[in-house]
């Protein structure tokens, strides 16, 4: 049987509380600064709402959320995105991990925990680290957290050490299991993806350590836009895939609000990706194209 995944990211839900100033003496001023400068007309909440009814009329199996749920990782804003995307379901129907601007200060995340840890959690009781580890049938879906304090005009991620060592034994155990395995993660994970000052850390480990463990499926956000990259590993050709922001004002071909339905065959070890999303600034939510990995013979559909 196939397992429909839903993929959204980046709604950087508004609009921002209000803040003491004194809390604002950090890296959340320039955060708050370019949201009212620039990103309150980029991020449209009204936009957002339609994505996630347009996910909702698709019935997906289970969705998953790759960070940048808030702006500048206020503790106010975190209730407000949870209010935000409840509508989506509860923590057993909604995976999520969190972006840089979940992770904008020291404080940020331990106030993103307070309130969605729920929906940053493995199946088991005490697993309540990343990478954490969900099974939906015969899919594993597998959590990493990308997201750290950074300076300010600054968005690199990393997932350092102790996590890519945990997430080769979680790949190696679902491999042997025989689980369709799905990362999700907030950064792309792989080379030149992201220009300077936003890119993963650790990208190279971190592609090295796909290249030796497999997987299926990885999914990300960060850029804002659609992208395919493959990592050759040695369980076959790795699909990395980014999803534009579910909340962006369509303005630009390459900038325009969607999200990603993905129909996954485990028994094949294949998928079919299909884009939703906004075609122009007034248009209605339909079907922006899309893929089947690896790709059908003669279907004529290509990544």
């Amino acid at each position: 049987m196939t397992f429909t995944l839903a993929h959204l990211s980046d709604p950087h839900i508004g609009p921002l509380p209000r803040i003491p100033f004194r809390e604002l003496l950090n890296k959340r001023l320039t955060g708050a600064l370019n949201w009212h400068s620039a990103r309150a007309t980029i991020h449209n909440m009204d936009v957002l709402a339609a994505i996630m009814a347009d996910i909702l009329e698709q019935s997906p199996d289970h969705i998953a959320l790759t960070g940048d749920l808030v702006n500048i990782g206020h503790e106010d804003e975190f209730p407000q995105a949870l209010a935000t995307t409840e509508i989506l379901g509860g923590p057993d129907r909604v995976s999520i991990v969190p972006g840089n601007h979940d992770a904008y200060i020291r404080v940020s995340l331990p106030a993103m925990a307070a309130v969605f840890s729920p929906f940053m959690s493995g199946d088991t009781a005490e697993s309540h680290a990343f990478p954490y580890l969900r099974q939906r049938g015969s899919i594993a879906l597998i959590g990493v957290n990308s997201g750290i304090p950074t300076l300010p005009f600054m968005a690199t991620g990393k997932v350092g050490r102790a996590q890519r060592q945990a997430l080769a034994a979680m790949l190696d155990e679902t491999r042997k299991a025989g689980l369709f395995r799905v990362l999700m993660i907030h950064h792309p994970p792989v080379r030149n993806a992201s220009r300077f000052g936003r890119s993963l850390k650790d990208n190279k480990e971190f592609t090295r350590l796909l290249a030796e463990h497999g997987a299926e499926l990885v999914l990300h956000g960060h850029n804002h836009r659609h992208s395919l990259n493959v990592i050759e590993s040695v369980s076959g050709p790795v699909p990395v895939v980014g999803v534009g922001s579910a909340s962006a004002v369509p303005g630009t071909p390459l900038h325009k609000a969607e999200y990603h339905l993905i129909r996954i065959d485990p028994k094949t070890r294949s998928f079919e990706l299909r884009r939703r999303g906004f075609a122009g600034r007034k248009s209605q939510i339909d079907d922006l194209g899309g893929f089947c990995f690896p790709v059908i013979p003669g279907s004529g559909t290509k990544p």
